[in-house]
Formats: structure tokens, C-alpha cells, sequence
């Protein structure tokens, strides 16, 4: 079973490699939750759409960079800083902050949230 701790290292890793489906593919659980401002707020269930999701946004965006902060941990929970910078097809280049909590249960996340700034 992987611990918060490593959850976390790794996400952070993935991520900052523009590795995202496999972040997903590795450490989510099958049944994890995503609350993304993007989305209305919306929860999605689910792995397979998460990484549908995922590989549609992935299909229509050059990511530039994406740089994340050290994690905080409470509990079950930690959170980090993410910053990126992306270019959506047809749109001038962007940067965007947020604030990402995730909630471990036995080695996996279940649930993600945004919070954009």
C-alpha cells in the first residue's frame, strides 16, 4: 500500500512531467470523484472518465509548463499549489493557478478538487 507521502511525491513528479493520464491511471481509485470549476463544479465518478476527460483536454491544449509547490498534509488529505501554463487550440496562451486537495483512502486517491485563484 502506497502512503500519503508517496501518493504525493509521485503525483507531484507526474505531473511536473506532463505525465497526467498516467498520474491518474497509477494512483486513483476506480470510483474517484474530480470537482473542477472548469467543469461548473460538477463532480465526475469514475477512472475511465476522469482520464476521458483528461485526454480531451489533452487533445485540444499544448501545455507549456506546469510547476507544483511542496504538498501539505492533513489527515487523509493533502493539497499543493499548481501553476500552469497552456495554450488552448484556437486561443492565446494562458497561466493559471489553483489550489488541488486530494483525499487518500487504502494506497489511492478518491477524490480531487480545484480551486482556481
Amino acid at each position: 500500500m502506497n502512503s500519503i507521502h508517496e501518493i504525493a511525491n509521485r503525483l507531484t513528479t507526474l505531473c511536473e512531467e506532463h505525465k497526467f493520464v498516467e498520474a491518474y491511471t497509477d494512483l486513483f481509485a476506480e470510483d474517484a470523484v474530480s470537482i473542477d470549476p472548469i467543469y461548473n463544479n460538477t463532480p465526475l465518478t469514475g477512472l475511465p472518465g476522469l482520464i476521458d476527460r483528461e485526454n480531451q483536454f489533452l487533445a485540444g491544449t499544448e501545455v507549456h509548463e506546469v510547476k507544483i509547490s511542496q504538498p501539505a498534509f492533513a489527515g487523509n488529505y493533502f493539497c499543493v499549489n499548481i501553476s500552469m501554463s497552456f495554450t488552448a487550440k484556437g486561443q492565446e496562451k494562458r497561466s493559471v493557478e489553483e489550489l488541488a486537495v486530494y483525499k487518500i483512502a487504502n494506497g489511492k486517491i478518491v477524490s480531487q478538487q480545484f480551486f482556481i485563484g
